[in-house]
């Protein structure tokens, strides 16, 4: 045999597995997935198949392990078994006709109940925030639950730190959860876990990628969520980290970037419902079901009567079999009436969320986008500018926040008097990937709050216009569609 025998038994092996990897992608891949990102996947193992695959190999299961996803259904019913009969609300002004499905939808998908008699405060500027979580936590005096997506130990943070030291030296249980990957990235890591374990604090990674500890799954599931509950009777939620605003990133401070946050801090006994997410957590990490703190042991708070507001926690995230978030935006989407305000830092809709938006246009209702004018993430911030054309050309308002500032709050109003707050994005990634966590909010006076931070976002950014976008160059349209590509990739 000569060496062109050789040479061309490795060629028609190589077609061979070319056309098997093509085949078996076509039965594989679309399985469980949603269209676009099926498509996203074949068209890259086509082009690219050796590579495509191991990439989909990598990255391409969406869920996590399946110990884990048998978690989250025992966490469920014990949430559903504790929160039995909670769900009271007042019903003294008439609910909006649609409003009791949106609950039975998102009590079936995230097993919390719809509870009243909450009050809540609105947190917009970064550095208050860190005060009224300090002041929650020196006055802690059974336990306190910190689950964040980033925190670190930094020049803001350390108050943060000493307050959780405090509450442990009154005998307080601190138990602190934060996703491993996220913090692993920031220049903290190291002295953050010196310091929680050197103050006695219980701290735990979430999702940690470790495989010598046997601890592995798609490395881009993330933990995105951000919660703290004092004593299961105040808690705070909302976008913002424990960390710098300026994510302690010196490429930032070069362009002076600072990010915008929202922040909700929560009495009542919605509180509950977050302590819920935190043991669902942090069972989920370490086998320890926190059932005796499911509870808190003082009266429930009640508000007074004027500022009572309903409350809905919608857990979300690959543990669950459905996305529960976007199933909730889409849902209130298609039953808003008057008009619809969204705000998100990461704004890449899927086709369900696209279409909706388009048909809430056509039914009349007004949609108005608050987005950043510039982005920290290149490849989801050109992702995001390939929609406006098609955004703008159907209608919808879309107002750039001046920068340097990165508008990073997430929520979302309906009308007049139900909202939504939280941790998660609107893009595939916190639909899919990631384990977010929201509020559906009940009540005037909430969504009338929300609507004066709207206001103050518009006196700071400035209308994109169809005139406007039509003179982007034509490298930036390149881009866009690039990013637009990719983000399908899930």
């Amino acid at each position: 045999m000569n060496a062109g025998f050789f040479t061309s038994a490795i060629i028609i092996l190589a077609l061979l597995v070319d056309f098997v990897i093509r085949v078996i992608a076509i039965i594989v891949v679309p399985r469980n997935r949603r269209p676009q990102s099926a498509t996203a996947w074949l068209l890259a193992i086509n082009f690219i198949p050796y590579v495509g695959v191991l990439v989909f190999l990598l990255i391409g299961s969406y869920k996590l392990p399946k110990r884990r996803r048998e978690k989250q259904v025992q966490i469920n019913q014990f949430i559903v078994d504790q929160t039995e009969g909670v769900d009271r609300v007042r019903r003294d002004h008439p609910w909006p006709p649609w409003f009791e499905q949106v609950v039975r939808l998102n009590r079936n998908l995230g097993s919390m109940p719809l509870v009243g008699g909450n009050s809540a405060t609105l947190i917009t500027e970064y550095t208050q925030s860190f005060t009224e979580m300090i002041a929650a936590i020196d006055g802690a005096e059974r336990f306190v639950h910190v689950e964040f997506y980033i925190l670190t130990l930094d020049d803001l943070t350390v108050p943060f730190f000493d307050a959780l030291e405090r509450a442990v030296g009154r005998g307080v249980v601190v138990r602190v959860l934060f996703d491993h990957i996220a913090t692993l990235r920031t220049r903290g890591y190291r002295a953050t876990k010196r310091r929680l374990t050197a103050m006695g604090a219980q701290w735990h990674f979430m999702l940690p990628i470790r495989p010598f500890h046997g601890q592995y799954q798609r490395p881009d599931l993330r933990n995105h969520r951000k919660l703290l509950v004092v004593d299961g009777e105040i808690g705070f939620m909302g976008s913002q980290n424990v960390i710098d605003p300026g994510y302690d990133k010196a490429k930032n401070r070069r362009r002076g970037l600072q990010w915008k946050e929202l922040v909700a801090r929560l009495e009542g006994p919605t509180v509950a419902g977050l302590n819920a997410i935190f043991i669902t957590d942090w069972y989920a990490e370490t086998d320890e079901l926190l059932a005796r703190e499911s509870q808190p042991v003082a009266p429930v708070f009640q508000a007074p009567p004027r500022e009572q507001i309903d409350c809905q926690v919608v857990p979300s995230g690959p543990g669950f079999p459905h996305e529960n978030n976007l199933r909730l935006f889409l849902a209130l989407l298609y039953y808003a009436q008057k008009q619809i305000i969204i705000t998100s830092p990461y704004f890449v809709p899927d086709e369900s969320m696209l279409n909706a938006i388009m048909t809430a246009i056509e039914r009349g209702v007004r949609v108005e986008l608050f987005v950043s004018e510039i982005g920290d993430q290149w490849l989801v911030y050109h992702a995001q500018r390939s929609y406006y054309e098609q955004l703008l050309e159907a209608g919808v308002i879309i107002w750039l926040y001046r920068a340097p500032i990165i508008l990073h709050a997430k929520h979302f109003t309906i009308d007049d008097e139900v909202a939504v707050v939280g941790s998660s994005n609107m893009d595939i990634r916190s639909f899919q990937l990631n384990c977010e966590m929201s509020l559906m909010v009940r009540g005037h006076v909430f969504v009338a709050e929300l609507r004066e931070i709207e206001q103050s976002y518009r006196e700071r950014s400035h209308q994109l216009t169809r005139e406007e976008w039509a003179k982007q160059p034509l490298r930036s349209t390149i881009a866009d569609n690039l990013a637009r590509l990719t983000s399908a990739l899930q």
